[in-house]
């Protein structure tokens, strides 16, 4: 484990200065422009989806666990407050166990949503558990035929990136209808989801989540936005909803997960080869993942920052933890296969393209 008691900024430092002069690139080349969202699986070509406008008829789904009333009607308030029309499913409010109905239920309904060209764009009320269940019971001919707007986080993460994979479809990772809607995470949504400029995201600074920020490996990284959920993400390692990661600008959010357990997925990536190809790692906030006070999984451990500079320090790409995403109230939006760059030490992403279209 990389002591960090000493001063990281001196050690990176020097290592970034040994590795220019040896001549190797702190960031691996772009993915050529024609081909992202390539799987060994899945051919796919890029498709954008059709920029939103005011009055727009949205449809609020539950892929994944169930949702109440009350989540229902406060995902209502808050599309109808951005100036849209949102609608909703008769079986929305449908339970099995921890789910919002069966997989067939949840496929049945996602595809149709896809399917009717009245609604405009899918927002997810929540995430919870169950998306990459329903992952082969969806319909990619329908989806393809139809892109629009899917926006989530958290669980949804298995729907956006295995929905990009199979089909090159553009998603969104930000905002469910349960979220906190403020200012900033307003602003950041609705620049993308209207069209109205290519913006520069920018952690609040000042805020408690860009004061527990920090750079792993310092420097700048360029490539396709690709992520989510850690957790979720690693789960569909080695199946054909899960791409080369080759050029990619990998995010990442986590919530309540233990240090060993954040180590164990990081590991699980490095593992599979794929990690190491990613030209830059952005991380979110790892909401509660400490180890717990009260009946910790182990009576001495690693804190998430030793974990995460002992994991990532040594694959020599740019990466930072702290920007403004995940399980927290200030939410940037993020699209899932569209190209940005990313400042480790500013804590800012640039959009390079339009997202819609």
């Amino acid at each position: 484990m990389i002591n960090i008691l000493v001063d990281n900024r001196v050690k990176i430092m020097e290592r970034r200065s040994f590795l220019k002069i040896a001549g190797i690139s702190l960031s691996a080349p772009l993915l050529p422009f024609e081909l992202p969202g390539f799987s060994n699986n899945v051919d796919a070509k890029r498709i954008k989806p059709p920029a939103l406008k005011t009055g727009d008829k949205i449809e609020i789904a539950a892929p994944g666990s169930f949702i109440s009333q009350e989540e229902l009607e406060l995902s209502i308030k808050n599309l109808t407050d951005l100036g849209f029309q949102p609608v909703h499913s008769n079986s929305i409010l449908s339970k099995e166990g921890y789910l919002a109905g069966s997989d067939d239920l949840r496929a049945g309904e996602l595809n149709r949503m896809f399917a009717d060209q009245s609604v405009k764009a899918i927002f997810c009320a929540r995430g919870g558990y169950g998306c990459n269940r329903i992952l082969p019971l969806l319909d990619y001919g329908i989806i393809s035929n139809n892109p629009k707007l899917l926006v989530g986080y958290s669980d949804i993460t298995a729907l956006t990136c295995g929905i990009y994979t199979k089909t090159g479809l553009v998603g969104l990772h930000g905002p469910v209808g349960i979220s906190t809607f403020n200012q900033y995470s307003v602003d950041n949504l609705s620049k993308i989801i209207f069209g109205s400029e290519l913006p520069i995201i920018q952690t609040n600074y000042g805020s408690e989540y860009f004061l527990k920020g920090y750079p792993i490996i310092s420097g700048k990284a360029e490539g396709e936005l690709f992520g989510g959920n850690l957790s979720v993400l690693v789960s569909l390692i080695g199946s054909e909803y899960f791409p080369d990661l080759k050029g990619k600008l990998l995010f990442l959010e986590e919530i309540g997960e233990e240090p060993y357990r954040i180590d164990r997925m990081l590991s699980q990536l490095i593992l599979s080869g794929e990690l190491q190809k990613c030209s830059g790692i952005i991380l979110g906030i790892f909401e509660k993942c400490e180890a717990k006070e009260r009946d910790p999984e182990f009576p001495r451990s690693f804190t998430l920052k030793e974990v995460l500079y002992d994991r990532l320090y040594n694959l020599n790409i740019p990466a930072a933890y702290g920007f403004a995403f995940g399980h927290v109230t200030d939410k940037m939006t993020l699209p899932v296969g569209i190209n940005a760059a990313a400042d480790m030490n500013e804590f800012t992403i640039s959009i390079t393209e339009n997202v819609v279209v």
